[in-house]
Protein backbone atom coordinates (compact mmCIF):
# COMPACT_ATOMS: atom_id res chain seq x y z
CA UNK A 1 0.00 0.00 0.00
CA UNK A 2 1.33 3.82 -0.69
CA UNK A 3 2.46 5.33 1.99
CA UNK A 4 -0.37 8.23 0.67
CA UNK A 5 -3.02 8.60 -1.46
CA UNK A 6 -2.74 8.55 -5.34
CA UNK A 7 -4.65 11.12 -6.88
CA UNK A 8 -7.37 10.17 -9.24
CA UNK A 9 -6.34 9.14 -12.63
CA UNK A 10 -2.82 8.63 -11.67
CA UNK A 11 -0.71 5.37 -11.41
CA UNK A 12 2.17 4.13 -8.63
CA UNK A 13 4.78 1.61 -9.09
CA UNK A 14 7.88 0.99 -6.60
CA UNK A 15 11.01 2.01 -7.50
CA UNK A 16 14.27 0.74 -5.34
CA UNK A 17 11.22 0.85 -2.96
CA UNK A 18 10.20 4.61 -3.25
CA UNK A 19 6.55 4.45 -4.50
CA UNK A 20 6.91 6.47 -8.19
CA UNK A 21 3.70 8.63 -9.12
CA UNK A 22 2.91 9.08 -12.61
CA UNK A 23 -0.03 9.44 -15.40
CA UNK A 24 -0.23 7.34 -18.69
CA UNK A 25 -2.30 7.86 -21.75
CA UNK A 26 -2.73 6.93 -25.22
CA UNK A 27 -1.28 4.24 -27.22
CA UNK A 28 1.86 4.01 -29.72
CA UNK A 29 5.74 4.40 -28.98
CA UNK A 30 6.79 5.65 -25.21
CA UNK A 31 7.50 9.01 -24.77
CA UNK A 32 8.37 10.27 -21.51
CA UNK A 33 8.01 13.79 -19.16
CA UNK A 34 10.17 14.79 -16.39
CA UNK A 35 8.86 18.25 -15.11
CA UNK A 36 11.05 21.05 -13.37
CA UNK A 37 11.74 22.44 -10.19
CA UNK A 38 8.86 23.35 -7.56
CA UNK A 39 6.11 21.13 -10.40
CA UNK A 40 4.89 17.34 -10.33
CA UNK A 41 3.13 15.63 -13.45
CA UNK A 42 0.31 17.71 -13.17
CA UNK A 43 2.63 20.70 -15.10
CA UNK A 44 2.15 18.57 -18.01
CA UNK A 45 -1.50 19.16 -18.60
CA UNK A 46 -0.80 21.00 -21.71
CA UNK A 47 1.15 18.70 -23.54
CA UNK A 48 -0.62 15.18 -22.07
CA UNK A 49 -3.49 15.61 -23.79
CA UNK A 50 -1.46 16.52 -27.56
CA UNK A 51 1.13 13.94 -27.13
CA UNK A 52 -1.30 10.91 -26.37
CA UNK A 53 -3.03 10.76 -29.78
CA UNK A 54 0.63 9.69 -31.41
CA UNK A 55 2.55 8.17 -28.46
CA UNK A 56 2.05 6.70 -24.85
CA UNK A 57 2.54 9.36 -23.24
CA UNK A 58 3.57 9.04 -19.54
CA UNK A 59 4.22 11.92 -17.04
CA UNK A 60 5.86 11.03 -13.57
CA UNK A 61 6.23 13.02 -10.54
CA UNK A 62 9.82 12.87 -9.19
CA UNK A 63 10.84 11.66 -5.72
CA UNK A 64 9.51 13.99 -3.12
CA UNK A 65 6.99 15.68 -5.39
CA UNK A 66 3.33 15.86 -4.92
CA UNK A 67 1.47 13.40 -3.98
CA UNK A 68 3.75 13.18 -1.15
CA UNK A 69 3.37 15.19 0.92
CA UNK A 70 7.18 16.00 2.11
CA UNK A 71 8.47 18.48 4.26
CA UNK A 72 11.78 18.89 2.93
CA UNK A 73 13.30 16.74 5.44
CA UNK A 74 14.69 13.07 5.60
CA UNK A 75 14.97 11.13 2.50
CA UNK A 76 17.21 11.61 -0.69
CA UNK A 77 16.49 14.57 -2.60
CA UNK A 78 19.19 15.03 -6.12
CA UNK A 79 19.63 15.40 -8.86
CA UNK A 80 21.56 11.97 -8.95
CA UNK A 81 18.88 10.16 -6.87
CA UNK A 82 16.08 11.52 -9.44
CA UNK A 83 18.04 10.39 -12.69
CA UNK A 84 18.67 6.63 -10.99
CA UNK A 85 14.87 6.42 -10.45
CA UNK A 86 14.14 7.50 -13.71
CA UNK A 87 16.43 5.19 -15.41
CA UNK A 88 14.62 2.08 -12.98
CA UNK A 89 11.37 3.59 -14.02
CA UNK A 90 12.16 2.99 -17.39
CA UNK A 91 13.71 -0.24 -16.99
CA UNK A 92 10.55 -1.44 -14.40
CA UNK A 93 8.16 -0.86 -17.53
CA UNK A 94 9.91 -1.80 -20.44
CA UNK A 95 9.77 1.64 -22.33
CA UNK A 96 13.07 1.37 -23.98
CA UNK A 97 14.15 2.79 -26.29
CA UNK A 98 12.17 6.44 -24.96
CA UNK A 99 11.52 9.26 -26.10
CA UNK A 100 13.07 11.44 -23.27
CA UNK A 101 11.82 14.97 -22.71
CA UNK A 102 12.88 17.17 -19.68
CA UNK A 103 12.21 20.59 -18.45
CA UNK A 104 14.85 22.86 -16.49
CA UNK A 105 15.54 20.36 -13.40
CA UNK A 106 13.93 17.50 -15.41
CA UNK A 107 15.95 18.58 -18.47
CA UNK A 108 18.61 18.50 -15.96
CA UNK A 109 17.50 14.77 -14.93
CA UNK A 110 16.95 14.09 -18.40
CA UNK A 111 20.36 14.85 -19.56
CA UNK A 112 22.10 12.59 -16.59
CA UNK A 113 19.96 9.92 -18.22
CA UNK A 114 20.96 9.69 -21.24
CA UNK A 115 24.44 9.87 -20.11
CA UNK A 116 24.27 7.01 -17.58
CA UNK A 117 22.59 4.80 -19.76
CA UNK A 118 22.37 5.95 -23.94
CA UNK A 119 21.18 2.62 -25.04
CA UNK A 120 17.40 3.46 -23.15
CA UNK A 121 17.21 6.88 -25.11
CA UNK A 122 15.27 6.96 -28.77
CA UNK A 123 15.50 10.50 -28.40
CA UNK A 124 15.95 13.58 -26.29
CA UNK A 125 14.18 16.66 -25.78
CA UNK A 126 16.09 19.67 -23.40
CA UNK A 127 13.92 22.71 -22.34
CA UNK A 128 16.31 24.82 -20.84
CA UNK A 129 18.12 22.14 -18.91
CA UNK A 130 19.38 23.19 -15.61
CA UNK A 131 23.40 23.39 -15.65
CA UNK A 132 24.56 24.22 -18.88
CA UNK A 133 26.86 26.59 -17.27
CA UNK A 134 28.89 24.15 -16.81
CA UNK A 135 29.77 24.20 -20.69
CA UNK A 136 30.33 27.92 -20.28
CA UNK A 137 34.32 28.00 -18.74
CA UNK A 138 35.53 31.37 -17.87
CA UNK A 139 32.44 33.40 -19.49
CA UNK A 140 30.88 35.70 -17.31
CA UNK A 141 27.59 34.40 -18.20
CA UNK A 142 28.64 31.20 -16.97
CA UNK A 143 29.46 32.56 -13.13
CA UNK A 144 26.69 34.83 -13.57
CA UNK A 145 24.17 31.78 -14.33
CA UNK A 146 25.09 29.65 -11.40
CA UNK A 147 25.56 32.21 -9.01
CA UNK A 148 22.02 33.68 -10.05
CA UNK A 149 20.31 30.15 -10.19
CA UNK A 150 21.77 29.44 -6.40
CA UNK A 151 20.22 33.28 -5.50
CA UNK A 152 16.99 32.34 -6.56
CA UNK A 153 16.95 29.28 -4.43
CA UNK A 154 18.67 30.67 -1.34
CA UNK A 155 16.03 33.46 -1.39
CA UNK A 156 13.53 31.02 -1.32
CA UNK A 157 14.66 29.36 1.61
CA UNK A 158 14.77 32.17 3.73
CA UNK A 159 11.21 33.24 2.77
CA UNK A 160 10.48 30.05 3.16
CA UNK A 161 11.67 29.60 7.26
CA UNK A 162 9.33 33.54 7.69
CA UNK A 163 6.59 31.14 6.70
CA UNK A 164 5.51 32.93 3.96
CA UNK A 165 4.89 30.09 1.24
CA UNK A 166 3.08 32.28 -1.11
CA UNK A 167 5.23 35.00 -1.05
CA UNK A 168 8.04 32.53 -1.36
CA UNK A 169 6.23 31.26 -4.41
CA UNK A 170 5.96 34.41 -5.99
CA UNK A 171 9.57 35.53 -5.63
CA UNK A 172 10.46 32.38 -7.00
CA UNK A 173 8.52 32.48 -9.97
CA UNK A 174 8.69 36.00 -11.03
CA UNK A 175 12.61 35.77 -10.62
CA UNK A 176 12.71 33.21 -13.25
CA UNK A 177 9.84 34.08 -15.40
CA UNK A 178 9.69 38.20 -14.76
CA UNK A 179 8.18 40.48 -12.64
CA UNK A 180 3.81 39.60 -12.42
CA UNK A 181 4.32 36.55 -13.99
CA UNK A 182 2.79 34.85 -10.25
CA UNK A 183 0.14 36.49 -10.61
CA UNK A 184 -0.82 36.25 -14.35
CA UNK A 185 -0.30 32.05 -13.54
CA UNK A 186 -3.39 30.11 -13.54
CA UNK A 187 -4.84 28.97 -10.01
CA UNK A 188 -4.10 25.40 -11.06
CA UNK A 189 -0.53 26.22 -11.61
CA UNK A 190 -0.43 28.32 -8.42
CA UNK A 191 -1.79 25.08 -6.03
CA UNK A 192 1.04 22.70 -8.26
CA UNK A 193 3.55 25.14 -6.90
CA UNK A 194 3.09 25.51 -3.41
CA UNK A 195 1.88 21.35 -3.43
CA UNK A 196 5.82 21.23 -3.93
CA UNK A 197 7.03 24.41 -2.38
CA UNK A 198 9.13 22.44 0.24
CA UNK A 199 11.60 20.83 -2.95
CA UNK A 200 12.82 24.14 -2.97
CA UNK A 201 15.25 23.06 -0.60
CA UNK A 202 17.30 22.48 -3.89
CA UNK A 203 21.35 21.32 -3.01
CA UNK A 204 23.09 23.47 -5.33
CA UNK A 205 24.30 19.59 -7.72
CA UNK A 206 24.75 20.16 -11.20
CA UNK A 207 24.35 17.57 -13.79
CA UNK A 208 28.11 18.14 -14.87
CA UNK A 209 27.54 18.86 -18.42
CA UNK A 210 30.57 17.83 -20.04
CA UNK A 211 31.25 18.43 -24.38
CA UNK A 212 33.20 15.10 -24.65
CA UNK A 213 29.70 13.41 -23.09
CA UNK A 214 26.99 15.42 -25.32
CA UNK A 215 29.59 14.39 -28.22
CA UNK A 216 29.21 11.10 -27.89
CA UNK A 217 25.40 11.04 -28.04
CA UNK A 218 23.94 9.26 -31.44
CA UNK A 219 20.64 9.52 -31.08
CA UNK A 220 18.38 12.77 -32.08
CA UNK A 221 18.19 15.82 -29.66
CA UNK A 222 16.26 19.23 -29.49
CA UNK A 223 17.02 21.67 -27.96
CA UNK A 224 13.94 24.88 -26.80
CA UNK A 225 13.65 27.89 -25.33
CA UNK A 226 11.78 30.90 -24.68
CA UNK A 227 12.14 33.82 -26.39
CA UNK A 228 12.07 35.85 -23.13
CA UNK A 229 14.29 33.19 -21.01
CA UNK A 230 17.50 34.63 -19.24
CA UNK A 231 20.20 34.93 -21.84
CA UNK A 232 22.62 31.77 -20.06
CA UNK A 233 19.76 29.19 -21.35
CA UNK A 234 20.62 30.64 -25.54
CA UNK A 235 24.49 30.86 -24.25
CA UNK A 236 23.95 27.38 -22.93
CA UNK A 237 22.03 25.53 -25.99
CA UNK A 238 25.16 27.55 -28.06
CA UNK A 239 27.73 25.71 -26.47
CA UNK A 240 25.78 22.03 -26.53
CA UNK A 241 25.26 22.96 -30.54
CA UNK A 242 29.05 22.91 -30.75
CA UNK A 243 29.93 19.94 -28.67
CA UNK A 244 27.66 18.24 -31.08
CA UNK A 245 26.84 18.96 -34.81
CA UNK A 246 24.01 16.76 -35.51
CA UNK A 247 22.17 18.73 -32.65
CA UNK A 248 18.94 20.74 -34.82
CA UNK A 249 18.73 24.29 -34.43
CA UNK A 250 17.26 25.54 -31.31
CA UNK A 251 13.85 25.85 -31.09
CA UNK A 252 12.70 29.43 -29.56
CA UNK A 253 9.12 29.41 -28.50
CA UNK A 254 7.65 32.98 -28.98
CA UNK A 255 6.50 35.11 -26.28
CA UNK A 256 7.53 32.88 -23.58
CA UNK A 257 9.81 32.76 -20.61
CA UNK A 258 11.68 29.68 -18.90
CA UNK A 259 7.61 28.24 -18.13
CA UNK A 260 7.15 28.01 -21.90
CA UNK A 261 5.42 24.58 -22.09
CA UNK A 262 2.82 26.66 -20.07
CA UNK A 263 2.97 30.00 -21.68
CA UNK A 264 2.49 28.85 -24.93
CA UNK A 265 1.79 25.60 -25.20
CA UNK A 266 -0.06 25.53 -28.98
CA UNK A 267 4.06 26.19 -30.52
CA UNK A 268 5.67 23.90 -27.82
CA UNK A 269 3.42 21.66 -28.58
CA UNK A 270 3.68 21.50 -32.23
CA UNK A 271 7.27 21.64 -32.40
CA UNK A 272 7.82 18.52 -30.20
CA UNK A 273 5.64 16.65 -32.35
CA UNK A 274 7.38 17.60 -35.73
CA UNK A 275 11.19 16.67 -33.91
CA UNK A 276 9.64 13.66 -32.66
CA UNK A 277 7.40 12.48 -35.68
CA UNK A 278 10.73 12.84 -37.98
CA UNK A 279 13.40 10.90 -35.15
Amino acid sequence: MDPWEVPAGARSISIEGYPLTYTEAGDGEPLLLIHGSLNDYRSWDAQVGAFQERYRTLAISLRHYYPEPWAGEGGEFSLSRHAADVIAFIRALKLSPVRLLGHSRGGAVAYMVARAAPELIRALVLAEPRGMEDLLPGEDAAVDGASSNRAIFDALHVALQSGGRVEAARAFIDAFNGPGSWAAMPARQQTIILDNIATGIDSGELPGMRCEDIARFTFPILLIRGEKSLRRYELGMEAMRRCNAAIEEVVVVPGAPHGMHRTNPEFFNSAVLDFLARN
